[in-house]
């Protein structure tokens, strides 16, 4: 029964600031200027705050686990390779196959994830997940682009990946807090609770921001798709990523970035990245929506399950 409450404390306040979203839109108190301009500044000001101050307060040289980087960006490689090669086979229009595989592979590892890492590990144990977010966040661009880019027909822009990846604020705010932190800049206490202050805003607020774009269309045209994807996002990929992850001996502060990376909704910046370039928008849509509802359950019984466990 502990663990059941304390799963369902980890998951209750994420749900009810994306509840709080929804409602808002509801009653015209979020419109769709509102709503991208929130998502805009969470996404380019808060979030790489956020990012930036766990960074700079972890013990480096205790958080930094290569193992668990290594694991990481691997097993991310390797479900990326496999979908490439398994999606095609089961989807035979080129603007769908592009979405599927950008849904199930690439998770709202920022804006969703750190939450949930933060209730299970606590402020002092963030240092491997917020780690494992600065390098991974290139790596699922870069593979987004190459996903979308294929089945579009055209060839992938070395050039547009690295401008991308060069000019993502929580990449920036990655590298900025590794940098101040291993040269041992320090920050007036002013500004850093600041700093802090600040970083606190974006959990909730993105959140919120999340919950406001919930617009449940129809979906008759694209069911089966919808199914696979979900499926392949919230059930498989964690069930074996978060299996191989514990098989390896990763437990407690290490074991939650791997269930986040891989359990996490789809990214919200997939949306708009796939209708940039000819891919399903309307189903890229969709598979936002119902990632980030339906992981409200999927994670609470992933945490119940691992905290039944003892392996978090």
């Amino acid at each position: 029964m502990e663990n059941l409450i304390l799963s369902f404390n980890v998951v209750l306040p994420l749900f009810l600031c994306i509840i709080l979203g929804y409602f808002l839109r509801r009653i015209g108190m979020m419109d769709e200027p509102i709503r991208k301009s929130l998502n805009r500044l969470c996404f380019k000001v808060f979030l790489p705050i956020y990012l930036f101050d766990n960074i700079y307060t972890t013990d480096i040289s205790a958080a930094f686990n290569p193992r668990l980087i290594v694991f990481g960006v691997t097993a991310l490689l390797v479900l990326f390779a496999v979908l490439m090669i398994f999606i095609p086979r089961i989807e035979p229009e080129n603007p769908r196959r592009g979405v599927m595989i950008q849904a199930i592979f690439r998770s709202n590892f920022a804006l969703f994830g750190l939450p949930v890492a933060l209730s299970l590990c606590g402020e002092e144990h963030m240092g491997p997940t917020s780690l494992l977010v600065g390098v991974t966040v290139p790596v699922f661009n870069v593979l987004a682009v190459v996903a979308l880019e294929t089945f579009r027909g055209g060839r992938p822009s070395v050039r547009k990946m690295i401008r991308g990846i060069a000019t993502n604020p929580l990449i920036i705010a990655s590298l900025l807090g590794i940098a101040f932190n291993l040269l041992g800049i320090g920050l007036p206490s002013a500004v850093h609770k600041s700093v802090t202050d600040l970083g606190r805003v974006a959990t909730p607020l993105s959140l919120v921001a999340l919950g406001s774009s919930f617009m449940f269309s129809s979906v008759s045209g694209f069911r089966r798709q919808l199914v696979i994807a979900v499926a392949g996002k919230l059930i498989v990929s964690p069930l074996i990523m978060v299996t191989l992850g514990a098989l390896l001996g990763f437990r407690g502060e290490t074991l939650v970035p791997v269930l986040i990376m891989f359990g996490a909704p789809t990214a919200v910046s997939s949306f708009p990245m796939a209708q940039q370039m000819d891919g399903d928008g309307e189903l890229a849509a969709s598979l936002v929506v119902f990632t980030s509802g339906l992981s409200i359950l999927s994670i609470f019984l992933l945490v119940f399950a691992l905290k039944q466990l003892g392996l978090i």
